[in-house]
Parts: C-alpha cells; sequence; structure tokens
C-alpha cells in the first residue's frame, strides 16, 4: 500500500529534511510541500491524502488548530522542537509526534505506525462489506447481521447489542471503543460514553435524545458535534 503524504512545515530546512525522507521511503508518496496549513488545504482537498507531518508552531493556523477541521480519515504525524506540545498533539488523535532534530530512524518507526492505521483500516473496510459480524457470547460465536443493530450499551464490561424488536439483546464481554473501531462509521456513532447507535435506525430525535420506539438515548456534550454533523448531511430543511 501507497500512503499520499503532505509536508507542512515553515522551516525550509526541516522541510527539506522531511522531503528527503518521504523520497526514500518505499510506500510514501509525497502530493506537496508547504510552508502554512492554509496553503496546503486546497490540495488536500483535491488530492486523497492520508498522512500530514505537520508542524505545529506556525503563524496564521497552528498545526494543532489545523488538526482539529481536518477528515479523520487523514492521520496526522506533528513535527515540532518544542515539548510542551506533545499533550496537545494527543488531544486531537495524532498518530506520532516527533520532535526535532528528527532522525530517520524516528521518522521511519512513525510512518510505519501510518502504515499499519491505514492497512487495518483498509481490512475494515473489506471486512464490513460483509455486512456482518462474530462476536463472543455465552461461550459461543455468535454471528450479528450489522443491519439487525438498533444500537449497543455498554454496562461495565460487557456491551449489550439490542437486535430487531423480535430478537433477544446479545450480551458479550468486550471494551466499547474496540467495538466501535470495528464498526462502520458514521453508519455506527457513539453518542454517548454507555451508547453506540446505528444511525439509519434512528426514528427521532427530541431534544438531543435518539427515540428507537419507547427508548430514548441520551446524546453526550462530548459527542454532539459528530451527531449533528451527522444529522445535518442527512438533513432537508
Amino acid at each position: 500500500m501507497t500512503l499520499n503524504c503532505v509536508i507542512i512545515d515553515d522551516e525550509p530546512l526541516a522541510a527539506e529534511l522531511l522531503t528527503s525522507y518521504v523520497k526514500k521511503t518505499p510506500f510514501l508518496h509525497l502530493v506537496g510541500t508547504y510552508n502554512s496549513a492554509i496553503e496546503a488545504i486546497k490540495d488536500i482537498k483535491t488530492n486523497e491524502v492520508h498522512l500530514i507531518f505537520l508542524d505545529i508552531q506556525m503563524p496564521e493556523l497552528s498545526g494543532v488548530e489545523f488538526a482539529k477541521i481536518l477528515s479523520k480519515d487523514i492521520k496526522v504525524i506533528f513535527t515540532t522542537a518544542f515539548s510542551q506540545y506533545a499533550i496537545e498533539g494527543y488531544k486531537v488523535d495524532a498518530l506520532d509526534y516527533l520532535l526535532k532534530p528528527i532522525s530517520y530512524e524516528d521518522f521511519i518507526a512513525a510512518a510505519n505506525k501510518g502504515l499499519s492505521w491505514f492497512t487495518k483500516a483498509n481490512m475494515k473496510h473489506t471486512y464490513m462489506q460483509d455486512r456482518f459480524i462474530f462476536v463472543k457470547s455465552e461461550y459461543k460465536l455468535v454471528r450479528i447481521n450489522l443491519d439487525d443493530i438498533i444500537f449497543i450499551e455498554g454496562v461495565k464490561d460487557y456491551v449489550k447489542i439490542y437486535l430487531g424488536p423480535d430478537q433477544k439483546p446479545i450480551m458479550s464481554l468486550m471494551n466499547m471503543k474496540k467495538l466501535e473501531e470495528g464498526l462502520p462509521h458514521p453508519e455506527f456513532l457513539r453518542i454517548h460514553r454507555s451508547y453506540i447507535v446505528h444511525m439509519p435506525k434512528v426514528q427521532m430525535v427530541d431534544r438531543f435524545r435518539l427515540v428507537f420506539g419507547d427508548q430514548f438515548l441520551p446524546i453526550s456534550d462530548s459527542y454532539k458535534d459528530a451527531a449533528q454533523q451527522y444529522f445535518d448531511s442527512h438533513s432537508i430543511i
């Protein structure tokens, strides 16, 4: 697999070094090198970009600010001379954080994280085309059709998968985050620390509660933006 990547850094020497690293890495293809995030926006929108090597401290728009507005399909590896920005980098779900001066050893380790992430994502996409999953329940592997799932509830160390009206919910010893990562997004959307919802099954939205028959599931503040974005993209108003 080849990853299309972009370098954004306002330091010419740092950008040149990263460019040389990309060119000698077989699975990376350089789409472009830019002095600022604003300069890169147009090409990122018009090209399929997988990975961005992104400086943090830049004029006009910082790397962290830029990362917040990127599509979730684009992964970021931060590059900076300032170690105090590491925590900010991980807050925006960066793949890695490289401290300048960057060695090729550190660069290739970070790039391999990107390759691993996209390889798994492609496998997940292929896998989800089958439209079913297997989960462990009561010492058995149970097949569940994705189209039958209404919503999923986290109950301590278990998940409770609610299916159609005539089907019994399935309990499985599983982490909610792991299950969320294995389901197609945004068809399945996390709306609360305790709930993942199959969005096409939502019957109504009532004051930031999702309605399924006589059940009302709350959307917590942490997930309101993602939910609103989904509804905006499916609304005719």
